[in-house]
């Protein structure tokens, strides 16, 4: 016990030692959150001092000090993001993925899509916003985790929808194509190139200087302000919005199994007792709530949305795009022009054969629901959705006259100027 007083005095000045070289870590400038200079994330020209003085006055972020624009397509399935998906994938320094939030949720809550499960909702935007952060800083191994079976070596097959992205049917990530090759068929880039290495895909992500993500798996805007507010990003939102009797209408072509009783209704004229709504006023309910946010203008929005309806991109899609590009301080390359001027054109009778496809009249499809839909089902949707129809410049048809009548349009000319 002669010695315990020495060994308290030791260990008093141990923890001294320990407390000071903590402070010293943590606040000394090697180790603050701040970006250094390199071509990936930096602006060319900086000089070392600038960003000692973004250290010194920002200790605790990292920022996007690039030019690098980080652009998220946020939408609903059968709303023609599909068709968006591509006014980003045809630019040549755009780097665009398809759906990757389809892996998190086959992974997390398999065939629960329009889960109203608290809990699930909860875990699927946790794991989302998790994976588009990664994804946005060309992270793909984050991926890797939810593709099922998982990639071999960082090499995969079952990458969802990979020929949909022309960055992944390209070098480094694929040679089967020439440089000179601009309109890749999904379905060749399937067939000729190898599986998708993700060491090369991430390479092939930080060579763009641009990144664009097409998700439907979030529901409202809400859910992405984390992702909004993250000072390491700069993203830019679309939200991309569509007449809801068109989503109903294509989804119950495209999902048949799914929305057979919808089906019956349309053929029978009787709308069946068991029918499950909730494939309708989902949609409604997420659009109202979403829009209304992005509308009422919050701080945390300022410059960072836009709102877009399928149908003036569909009368206009050379203008329209136009503006989605002056909205992200970009601009239109020749491939993006010829890609419009070829798929907008095209026969309504094939987009049927295809139903992922984008080759369409795109003006005649926008609303030719009107003549798939029956006078009651449309009436019925008119109700339950009214409130985002108005809001969104949609008109409500009274007659099964005026809703087969197709030079009376129900898309009122309505300006939705993005929010600077």
């Amino acid at each position: 016990m002669q010695c315990s007083w020495k060994a308290v005095i030791l260990l008093a000045l141990a923890s001294i030692a320990i407390q000071y070289t903590a402070i010293r870590t943590f606040t000394a400038k090697p180790f603050q959150m701040c970006p250094v200079p390199n071509p990936l994330n930096c602006g060319l020209g900086q000089e070392t001092d600038t960003f000692d003085r973004i250290c010194d006055e920002y200790p605790y972020f990292t920022y996007n000090t690039s030019r690098k624009t980080h652009i998220l397509i946020l939408a609903t399935t059968r709303s023609g993001s599909s068709f968006v998906g591509q006014l980003f994938n045809q630019h040549s320094d755009v780097f665009y993925l398809f759906e990757p939030l389809y892996h998190v949720q086959m992974t997390l809550i398999p065939r629960l899509s329009h889960s109203k499960n608290t809990a699930d909702r909860r875990v699927m935007l946790g794991a989302s916003r998790d994976l588009l952060r990664s994804l946005y800083d060309c992270d793909f191994y984050f991926l890797e985790s939810y593709i099922r079976p998982q990639p071999v070596n960082h090499t995969t097959d079952k990458l969802f929808r990979r020929g949909a992205s022309r960055a992944l049917c390209s070098p480094p990530v694929c040679d089967a194509f020439g440089p000179s090759e601009v309109n890749i068929e999904e379905g060749d880039c399937v067939k000729k190139c190898p599986s998708v290495n993700m060491t090369l895909a991430a390479d092939s992500c930080r060579e763009r200087r641009h990144m664009a993500i097409k998700i439907v798996r979030v529901p409202e805007i809400n859910d992405l302000r984390a992702l909004v507010e993250d000072p390491r990003l700069n993203l830019k939102i679309i939200q991309l919005v569509r007449d809801p009797r068109g989503i109903l209408s294509s989804r119950i072509e495209t999902f048949r199994d799914t929305y057979r009783l919808w089906r019956i209704w349309r053929a029978t004229g009787r709308k069946p007792y068991n029918l499950d709504l909730s494939q309708l006023t989902v949609v409604c309910e997420d659009f109202l709530n979403s829009v209304s946010t992005g509308l009422s203008q919050p701080h945390w929005l300022k410059g960072k949305y836009m709102l877009v309806r399928y149908e003036d991109l569909a009368r206009n899609p050379l203008q329209k795009t136009k503006e989605i590009y002056d909205y992200l301080g970009m601009s239109m390359d020749k491939n993006v022009v010829q890609w419009i001027q070829t798929n907008t054109r095209g026969s309504n009778e094939l987009s049927a054969k295809h139903k992922y496809g984008t080759v369409r009249d795109s003006a005649a499809n926008a609303e030719s629901w009107r003549l798939k839909l029956s006078y009651d089902m449309v009436d019925y949707t008119q109700t339950v959705c009214q409130q985002i129809l108005h809001q969104l410049g949609y008109k409500a048809v009274s007659s099964p006259e005026e809703l087969k009548n197709m030079s009376l349009t129900l898309v009122q000319d309505r300006t939705f100027v993005p929010f600077l």
